[in-house]
C-alpha cells in the first residue's frame, strides 16, 4: 500500500514538475512576445516623432545656413557646412517689420480672447446647469456644426462683414483699424469645441452646490462667477491657451479680410519679400522668420502643457 502510495506521489511530483517547466516557457514566450511589442510600439513612436520633428528641424538648419551654402550645395546637407550664421535672425529685421504685424496680432489675440471666454463661459453655463425648453437638442445641433468644415462658412462670413461694413483695405486711421480687427475677429468669437470643454467640466460641479447657493439668497450668476468658474480655472486656462493658439496660427480667414497694415504675423509673413538686389529669394531669412513666428508658441506649450494636458481630461470624465 505505502509502494503503491509512493508511486502516485512520484508521479504527480513529475506531473508538477511538467506544469511548471511548461509554464516557465509560456511565460518566457509570453515575455518575448511583450518585448517583441513594446519595441514594435516604441518603433512606430520614434518614427512619427522623426515625421514631426525634421520639418520644424530643417527650418532651422537652413536659417543658420549661408546663401551660398544654400545655392551650391548638393545635395542639401543636415548641417551647415559653411559655418553657422545667426546673423540672420538680425538680418530678417530689415525685410520683415515684426513690431507693426506682432501688434496688430497681440491686439487681435487679447479682444478675440476676452470675447471667446466670455461666451464660452455663459454658453457651457446655460447648456450645463439651466433648465430651459429644447437645451438638450440646441446642444446637439451645436455638436453638428463642429463636423461641417470651416471653409464651408467663408462665404456667408465674408457677406456677414462686408454688409456690417467692417471691411476696409487702405484706411490707416483708429476707426479703419478698429473694423479690420473686429471683421478678423467677429466669426470666431463662438467656438463650439470651447463650449462642449467647458460645459463637460461644469457638469462635474454637484447641483447641490447651485442650489445652496440659492438658498443662501445668491442667483445663478453669483453662482456662475464665484463658484463655477474658480473651480474650473485649470480648463479655463486651458481654452484661453487653445485660442490664443488658434488665433495665432489663423491664416485663411485673415488673409481675406486685410493683407496690409492690420494683417497677422502669419499672413504678413506669407506675403513678406525676402529677396536681395539680384532678385535671389533669401530662404535662410524666410526660415529665420519663420522661426521667429513659431518660437512664441513653443514657448507657451512648454509654459503651460500641464494646464491644457489636465482642463482636456478633467472635461472628458463625466459626460
Amino acid at each position: 500500500m505505502s509502494k503503491l502510495l509512493s508511486n502516485h506521489i512520484d508521479e504527480l511530483d513529475l506531473v508538477i514538475e511538467l506544469n511548471d517547466t511548461k509554464n516557465q516557457k509560456n511565460s518566457k514566450i509570453n515575455g518575448v512576445l511583450k518585448g517583441f511589442y513594446i519595441l514594435f510600439v516604441y518603433l512606430i513612436l520614434i518614427l512619427f516623432l522623426i515625421f514631426a520633428i525634421l520639418p520644424f528641424y530643417w527650418m532651422i538648419n537652413t536659417s543658420l545656413k549661408s546663401m551660398d551654402e544654400i545655392t551650391n550645395e548638393f545635395p542639401p546637407t543636415f548641417f551647415p557646412t559653411y559655418g553657422v550664421y545667426f546673423s540672420n535672425y538680425i538680418d530678417v529685421f530689415s525685410y520683415f517689420d515684426f513690431t507693426r504685424y506682432l501688434l496688430n496680432t497681440l491686439i487681435v489675440i487679447v479682444f478675440s480672447t476676452i470675447g471667446t471666454l466670455v461666451l464660452t463661459i455663459l454658453a457651457a453655463f446655460a447648456f450645463a446647469k439651466l433648465e430651459f425648453k429644447g437645451r438638450d437638442t440646441i446642444f446637439t445641433l451645436c455638436l453638428v456644426t463642429m463636423m461641417i468644415p470651416s471653409e464651408l462658412f467663408v462665404i456667408t462670413n465674408f457677406i456677414t462683414v462686408y454688409r456690417l461694413g467692417l471691411l476696409n483695405y487702405t484706411g490707416v486711421n483708429l476707426v479703419d483699424a478698429s473694423k479690420t480687427y473686429l471683421a478678423i475677429m467677429l466669426p470666431f468669437l463662438v467656438n463650439v469645441f470651447f463650449i462642449y470643454l467647458l460645459r463637460q467640466n461644469f457638469k462635474q460641479i454637484p447641483n447641490e452646490l447651485q442650489l445652496a447657493c440659492k438658498v443662501d439668497g445668491r442667483g445663478d450668476s453669483a453662482f456662475l462667477w464665484k463658484i463655477v468658474v474658480p473651480m474650473c480655472s485649470p480648463t479655463i486656462i486651458t481654452t484661453i491657451i487653445l485660442k490664443i493658439i488658434s488665433t495665432w496660427n489663423a491664416y485663411a480667414w485673415p488673409n481675406l479680410i486685410n493683407r496690409g497694415d492690420y494683417a497677422l504675423i502669419s499672413v504678413a509673413l506669407a506675403h513678406a519679400q525676402f529677396t536681395d538686389m539680384g532678385g535671389r529669394n533669401l530662404v535662410n531669412l524666410e526660415m529665420a522668420a519663420a522661426f521667429l513666428v513659431t518660437l512664441p508658441l513653443i514657448i507657451l506649450f512648454i509654459i503651460f502643457r500641464k494646464y491644457i494636458m489636465k482642463g482636456t481630461s478633467k472635461a472628458g470624465i463625466k459626460g
